[in-house]
């Protein structure tokens, strides 16, 4: 297989990218059907296909000019460029639809080319039907096209396209140099026929002839220079069409009736001064349209078949050879050429002109939309010397391609969406390691991430009030000895709030130790992509756990707001580790952080469903974060069976008051917490707390209970007396949080 998808003695500059764009553009569709245009959407309508068809290919054109300047543009043109930008899958399934697309067109411009005869049957004695007539010089063409390109490849195919376009050119010039018909005509900016279609029908019919870009960068592999060749070959292409399009409505406007227009599909050659140049010049037309199709669409598959899109390595193989000399694409044309017969047999110009423009459709969309991507993304690698095109140029085109295909057509707009699915769908089945989509939209989250955090941090300057939401960040030494402290770190930050998880690595900062840090964040990141969290992992070198915290609480963190609660957790079997965090509990007073503290123990957090949160007459402070923090932890799919109890330890003469108001809080604050789930427990001084909640939450899944500064004077005891229970979550609160 060659190593690269480039002609070894490519010779091509702009003059081929320029010839076969042009060649497309004023092709078939300008000699049969844009009279028929005029006829039905009048010589304003016609305009306003052209504008609006130029405010596709136009973007396309600046977009493929920018990106084949930024990145060395190999073989198989278009989709090279979008398979390079999005992943090998989703270019796969869009060149798939591409390379269809382009092989059909080589059946329309043949079939087109049988309509020129229309112009000498009369003067025939046939004894054949004239359209079984035209079959067959149609399918003798296709045939004669086929040995030509197979025998001589693309040499022999430009040199005839040069040509041909002469020819082309010569009989638009003698269409200028015409005169009206024989009947007296007005011009009139919106005269119809009396039975005109439907504008995006005759839309649809017509853009066929906006896809002279994709022809010439399909070219690529040919190209001496694609970066120089690519741009100014499209670019101009595009400007002398539009340009020749216009003119020629206004001509045909002025020489003919509308009704002339819509019935005769060569009313061409009775404006001419010389008839019998527009058969001949549609001849060459259809031809030099052909020859170009013919020449790209194997070259748009034999690049799908060096990237093994297709499941079956023999056949790509296969598609992929070309001839030793100049690589050019044998295979791949044996395949067009088979899919154009077969298409040549329909004979049915509007229905293949319909295929053919939903896929080019999505194509130029799919290009613009990469510009527009790549923008926004402000990759630094993203320099294209091409510096005339602007982000919102790509960003219309984008929109106008993908609008205009559920105008066009909304049952072939959702099938060829449907078609292209089914492809990704089974190119991802036998290649699920190329998702290829993180290459262009990692850069383009990063730049939504940065702007919105700097939007956040500065809203949050300005902000004297807001509603409480978990900006939680924990910072453990033991990841991978316990998994309980990162669980409930992501259900924290799973729906309201912002989690960060930091290892801690003990020691100063040198190569080792920035290497081991690295080793273990590859190893939290793919741990972590086996669990449903959304949590922000990295890890953290410092000689002491002090100085680690304090950096850690300074940092405003992804959130762009700043941590406001940190989490430690410590095994039931080793309080030890609790002291690290009590040691530092001034720095998170300091910093005005919630400090939760989860006590883990075998039991882990059970089935996931109960959730008992127990206030006490000092926990003023704590009881709103503590029922805040339940609820927010039933937001989380883990814990979708959840409920939560609430118990209220208070004395006799308060139980009935303290009842109805915090049954009034959890009504107003909307909180999904039954009321005979809230409970008042009898409590008098002396009795021990951690008695009466071992006894009442012995089986919950998570316990929440709070806890004060002058807890943490006591040491660890206060944390270390609930033998035999589940995990417990140990919180105190800055200040109040308040429950709206």
């Amino acid at each position: 297989m060659q190593k690269t998808l480039t002609n070894p003695n490519a010779s091509f500059g702009a003059m081929p990218v320029f010839m076969t764009a042009i060649s497309t553009i004023l092709g078939a569709i300008l000699f049969l059907r844009f009279g028929w245009a005029i006829g039905n959407v009048g010589f304003v309508g016609v305009i306003t296909i052209i504008i609006i068809g130029h405010l596709v290919t136009v973007p396309t054109a600046l977009a493929v000019a920018e990106i084949a300047t930024n990145q060395k543009v190999q073989g198989g043109g278009a989709y090279y460029i979008i398979s390079r930008s999005f992943g090998l899958n989703i270019g796969g399934a869009i060149g798939i639809a591409l390379y269809l697309s382009q092989a059909i067109s080589v059946a329309f411009y043949i079939i087109a080319f049988g309509e020129a005869f229309d112009a000498i049957i009369p003067y025939l004695n046939l004894s054949l039907d004239p359209v079984l007539f035209k079959k067959l010089i149609t399918l003798l063409m296709m045939g004669i096209l086929s040995a030509v390109v197979l025998i001589r490849g693309a040499n022999i195919g430009m040199k005839a396209l040069y040509v041909v376009v002469g020819i082309l050119f010569l009989s638009i010039f003698m269409v200028f140099l015409g005169s009206p018909t024989g009947e007296t005509v007005t011009f009139e900016l919106n005269e119809k026929t009396s039975d005109p279609k439907p504008f995006f029908y005759v839309f649809t019919i017509l853009f066929p002839a906006f896809t002279g870009i994709a022809a010439g960068l399909g070219l690529s592999g040919d190209l001496k220079d694609p970066k120089r060749a690519i741009p100014r070959g499209t670019l101009w292409a595009t400007l002398v069409g539009m340009v020749v399009y216009i003119a020629i409505a206004y001509k045909m406007t002025m020489s003919a009736s509308t009704e002339e227009l819509a019935s005769d599909q060569l009313v061409m050659q009775r404006i001419a001064i010389w008839g019998p140049i527009i058969p001949i010049g549609l001849a060459a037309a259809t031809l030099s349209s052909a020859i170009g199709s013919i020449l790209v669409a194997p070259r748009t598959l034999q690049a799908i078949g060096f990237d093994d899109i297709f499941p079956y390595p023999i056949l790509n193989r296969w598609l992929a050879k070309g001839k030793e000399k100049d690589n050019d694409p044998v295979n791949g044309t044996i395949v067009t050429i088979v899919i154009a017969f077969f298409f040549t047999g329909i004979g049915d110009v509007n229905f293949v002109a319909q295929i053919i423009s939903m896929f080019f459709m999505v194509t130029y969309g799919v290009i613009c939309l990469i510009s527009f991507l790549e923008h926004f993304a402000a990759d630094p690698a993203f320099r294209p010397t091409f510096k005339h095109n602007r982000w919102y140029y790509s960003l219309a085109g984008a929109v106008f391609s993908f609008w205009l295909m559920f105008k066009m057509d909304t049952t072939y707009a959702f099938l060829s969406i449907l078609i292209m699915g089914l492809i990704y769908m089974v190119i991802t089945k036998y290649r699920p390691e190329r998702r290829g989509l993180e290459k262009l939209f990692k850069g383009v989250m990063f730049q939504l991430s940065r702007q919105i955090q700097i939007f956040v941090q500065r809203a949050n300057k300005e902000e004297a009030h807001y509603n409480w939401r978990p900006f939680a960040v924990c910072v453990s030494a033991d990841s991978f000895e316990r998994q309980s402290a990162f669980d409930l770190l992501g259900w924290i930050s799973h729906k309201y709030g912002f989690g960060t998880y930091i290892h801690y690595v003990q020691g100063m900062l040198t190569y080792q130790t920035n290497q081991q840090s690295s080793e273990i964040l590859e190893r939290l990141i793919n741990r972590a992509k086996g669990s449903n969290t959304r949590v922000y992992i990295d890890t953290i070198i410092s000689p002491s756990y002090t100085s680690a915290i304090a950096q850690v609480i300074q940092l405003s963190g992804i959130s762009g707001k700043g941590s406001n609660l940190i989490l430690f957790e410590f095994p039931s079997n080793n309080p030890a580790s609790l002291k690290n965090a009590l040691d530092n509990y001034a720095l998170f007073n300091s910093c005005k952080m919630d400090v939760c503290l989860l006590n883990t123990s075998i039991k882990g957090f059970g089935y996931k469903k109960e959730i008992h949160v127990w206030i006490g007459r000092h926990d003023f402070y704590n009881a709103n974060l503590m029922i805040l923090m339940a609820y927010i932890i039933l937001g989380h799919p883990d814990w979708k069976k959840g409920f939560i109890k609430i118990y209220f330890l208070a004395p006799s003469d308060d139980i009935d008051r303290e009842r109805k108001k915090w049954l009034d809080l959890i009504k107003s604050g909307r909180l999904p917490i039954a009321p005979g789930n809230v409970q008042m427990i009898l409590f008098s001084e002396g009795d021990r707390k951690e008695e009466i909640i071992r006894n009442k939450s012995h089986d919950a899944d998570l316990t929440i209970t709070g806890f004060s500064s002058d807890d943490i004077k006591k040491g660890t005891e206060c944390f270390t007396r609930y033998d035999g229970m589940g995990n417990i979550l140990f919180v105190n609160a800055y200040r109040k949080k308040e429950i709206e």
